[in-house]
């Protein structure tokens, strides 16, 4: 019988003794073991902080994100053997695309977020602030990597995902992670980690695995350390309050199972291509990895005249499942992870049966299934309950039974609909199926408080959604009470989850020094050569041309309206300015910025390649006939750029501050532009 073993100090180590035997949920089998006795915790944690952290702290934000890219094609390229062993946890080929290509596929989305962030090690949080009156002392928010680990007790449900959607975070962040999934299915995680370890992508101590079960791990937690759990909210509860976590006041964030609901809208009727999307939504949801997922469907609201019709489409569309051997290319939904969740789930439906009554499958006996023992198997048919009388439920609206089961229910009005959906007390996602854009603005607004996501579903998005139980990289996955109070993913939010804020005050020079970025007031250091004339590597953060100056002319404001055809009345009509803050016309704005570029641009070629574009820009004084303005153009940040191909140019994106300012020396004008400059070095 296979035993899994621990990767932690770099090397891989079997847990003593014989653990626990884990089981194929499709035929009983037991095939392997899994056991953590014998490890040494605090080494597998002191080894992550001094070594996996350091490197990781060591790599800007592109490196990191260059490293995930590398290791997401490394797993794909070998997928099917992750796909082949998934079978064993009862989940389809589609499953196993969920929890296989969709955990690479966030490897792949953290690795491009990489160019939100700067080519540094850390990042700038926010704008400067400008402390004092005559702008000599200043602060700027920093965020650094923590100095500590990563810890990630995941679910049995997504072996594969659940590791990769956390890790993909925290390693861009430049923390290094200790992965625990649950033992059930721990076997497809080892696979994973096996490939990971032997691509030699990943620096050493970056990740470390736990098969089995986390012994005293969270006794020796410290304060630069982060811990994220996925998993029920009572185990949740017993780990948010360990004693560890609450002395050293461990950020920790925790994903718990919630009763996810779908509300049909008022205004969709059978025969509407809304109509047919809500039940699909809710045959996928119940179906696909046989309903264990954490955002699967578990609560269905419909109007009150509309139920009868619900019932009878949800149970034609869920007779045609067909429940079986998940490799069968004929199966739509495999067994359950094992026998015991498969208890567990008809205990939990027993509870549901005390307010509600069983409309569809069979509860205690064997479903027919395709090419497998439907006793020896984690076997279970779809079941839909119905409560017809939800506002004086409990049950429904706290019991879970985390499998292909969920209860249909009627509500008379929106007001109502939005209340049903908060007696879960806090849910992942929530998905409102309707035509109407006023009917989900209300609802949109009413049922936020309670929720993490909500999709609103129609015929116009159909095509391109991701569906109900899909959360994405670039979203926050998470929500409020029940669901567990935290936030997962969601771009470049989750990656500052594993960073610390730090507020640096100071004069702007040294805040310009400390963090690679021109502050406004900082030092400025002006040369013979003109900054369009320097090298990527030749130009510094602070290099400054003072430009002649310039004396704008009714002709000009005249000439610039005939040729941008932009005649409004502020800058062409004299006649229309009482009750406006312009005494004269006034001249365009782009104008002003046009000609601040006529005046700083070093005409002849050089390094310059393009204008990349403008990021920010402000008009802060009318400029009238007369005004005479100067440019102060100044280096505020360099960012390089891969090279796409062998044929590309190396170069780099540069940040200028323009600041136009008039003859009184008050600026007028404030911008960021961006050019392409190319890099000396070949």
């Amino acid at each position: 019988m296979q035993k899994l073993e621990n990767f932690i100090l770099g090397r891989w180590i079997p847990g003593s003794g014989d653990g626990q035997v884990l089981y194929d949920a499709v035929t009983g089998e037991a095939f392997a073991r899994a056991s953590t006795a014998g490890l040494d915790f605090h080494e597998v944690l002191v080894y992550a902080r001094a070594v996996g952290n350091p490197a990781l702290r060591r790599m800007t934000f592109h490196e990191r994100g260059r490293m995930l890219k590398a290791l997401a094609l490394h797993l794909s390229a070998q997928k099917e053997k992750f796909y082949t062993l998934s079978y064993r946890t009862g989940a389809t080929r589609a499953d196993s695309w969920i929890d296989i290509e969709g955990g690479i596929g966030n490897l792949f989305s953290y690795a491009s977020l990489r160019r939100k962030f700067p080519d540094e090690a850390y990042c700038l949080d926010g704008e400067a602030h400008i402390l004092g009156k005559g702008g000599s002392f200043a602060a700027q928010h920093l965020l650094v990597p923590k100095e500590g680990t990563a810890i990630h007790i995941n679910a049995f449900n997504f072996p594969v995902w659940g590791m990769l959607e956390k890790i993909a975070v925290n390693l861009l962040a430049g923390v290094p992670a200790v992965v625990k999934p649950a033992t059930l299915t721990a076997y497809l995680t080892e696979a994973v980690v096996r490939e990971i370890v032997a691509s030699g992508i990943l620096p050493d101590g970056a990740l470390q695995l736990i098969c089995g079960s986390a012994g005293d791990l969270l006794n020796y937690v410290g304060s630069q350390d982060v811990v994220t759990f996925t998993g029920s909210a009572a185990t949740g509860l017993t780990l948010k309050t360990h004693p560890a976590i609450l002395r050293e006041n461990v950020p920790f964030t925790m994903e718990a199972d919630s009763l996810n609901s779908i509300v049909l809208g008022e205004d969709v009727d059978p025969g509407m291509p809304e109509w047919d999307l809500f039940i699909k939504e809710i045959r996928r949801e119940m179906t696909a990895k046989a309903g264990q997922k954490c955002t699967a469907i578990r609560r269905i609201f419909v109007p009150e005249g509309r139920l009868e019709a619900a019932r009878e489409a949800l149970s034609k569309a869920l007779a045609q499942t067909v429940v079986g051997n998940p490799a069968h290319e004929k199966v739509r939904m495999g067994s359950l992870a094992g026998q015991v969740q498969r208890e567990e789930v008809r205990s939990r439906v027993r509870e549901l049966l005390a307010d509600s009554r069983l409309i569809y499958g069979s509860l205690d006996d064997a479903p027919e299934v395709l090419d497998a023992d439907g006793v020896k198997g984690a076997f279970l048919s779809p079941l839909l309950l119905l409560n017809e009388k939800p506002l004086a439920a409990e049950a429904v609206h706290s019991v879970e039974a985390f499998g292909p089961v969920s209860t249909l229910m009627p509500y008379r009005s929106l007001e109502e609909a939005v209340l049903l959906t908060k007696k879960g007390r806090g849910s992942l996602v929530c998905s409102l199926v309707t035509a109407r854009p006023s009917l989900a603005r209300e609802f949109v607004l009413g049922a936020a408080t309670h929720h993490g996501r909500i999709l609103v579903l129609n015929a116009a998005c159909a095509r391109e959604s991701t569906g109900h139980g899909s959360p994405l990289p670039l979203l926050v996955h998470g929500g409020p009470g029940r669901a567990g109070g935290g936030e997962e993913m969601g771009g470049v939010r989750g990656v500052k989850h594993y960073m610390q804020r730090v507020a640096v005050q100071g004069d702007p020079t040294t805040l310009t020094a400390i963090t690679g970025v021109y502050q406004p007031g900082g030092a400025q250091t002006t040369g013979d050569v003109h900054p369009f004339r320097k090298y990527f590597e030749e130009l510094r953060i602070g290099d400054t041309v003072i430009t002649h100056k310039r004396t704008v002319t009714a002709a000009d404001i005249v000439n610039f309206a005939n040729v941008s055809w932009d005649h409004f009345y502020a800058h062409t009509d004299h006649t229309s300015l009482e009750g406006t803050p312009f005494e004269h016309p006034v001249a365009h704005g782009y104008f002003v910025l046009s000609a601040a570029a006529g005046l700083f641009v070093d005409p002849g070629k050089g390094p310059v390649l393009l204008n990349y574009g403008l990021d920010e820009c402000r008009f802060l004084k009318p400029v009238y006939a007369g005004t005479t303005i100067g440019v102060r153009l100044t280096v505020k940040e360099k960012i390089r750029q891969e090279l796409k191909d062998d044929q590309d140019i190396p170069k780099g994106i540069v940040r200028w501050l323009v600041d136009v300012y008039d003859e009184t020396g008050e600026s007028v004008a404030v911008a960021t532009i961006l050019t392409m400059v190319r890099c000396r070095e070949a």
